[in-house]
C-alpha cells in the first residue's frame, strides 16, 4: 500500500475545503514527507477544536479524533504544547462559522 506524503495530504485537503469556500491556512510546516497533521477548526467566535489523525488498533483504519476542543487560547497553547516535541508537525487551521471540516468526508480518513 502506497501512504501519501504529509504534503500532498495538506495539500489535497486544502484544495478540497475550497471548493467550499472554507478558508484553511498552513500554520507550521512539517516535514514534507512524514509529518502528522493537526488540523485546529476555529468557528470564529473565540472557540476551537484540535483534531489529530490516530490509528484504531481494535480496528485497524485511521481516524481523525478530537484532541482537544475550547477557547481558542487554550487550544492554541495545546499545538504548542504538541509542538515543542515534534517540530516535524504540520499545524492547519480551518476558519468556518459553521464548524466544517470536512474530516469525515471519504478520502480524508
Amino acid at each position: 500500500m502506497t501512504r501519501l506524503t504529509s504534503r500532498f495530504w495538506v495539500d489535497a485537503y486544502r484544495a478540497r475545503l475550497r471548493v467550499l469556500d472554507i478558508d484553511a491556512f498552513v500554520v507550521a510546516h512539517g516535514d514534507d514527507t512524514g509529518g502528522a497533521v493537526l488540523v485546529k477548526l476555529s468557528t470564529l467566535d473565540g472557540q476551537a477544536v484540535l483534531h489529530q489523525r490516530s490509528f484504531d488498533l481494535l480496528t485497524g483504519t485511521r481516524a481523525w479524533i478530537e484532541l482537544t476542543a475550547g477557547s481558542e487560547r487554550d487550544v492554541d497553547a495545546a499545538i504548542a504544547r504538541q509542538r515543542e516535541f515534534d517540530p516535524d508537525l504540520w499545524v492547519i487551521e480551518v476558519e468556518d462559522r459553521q464548524g466544517r471540516h470536512l474530516l469525515d468526508q471519504d478520502g480524508l480518513e
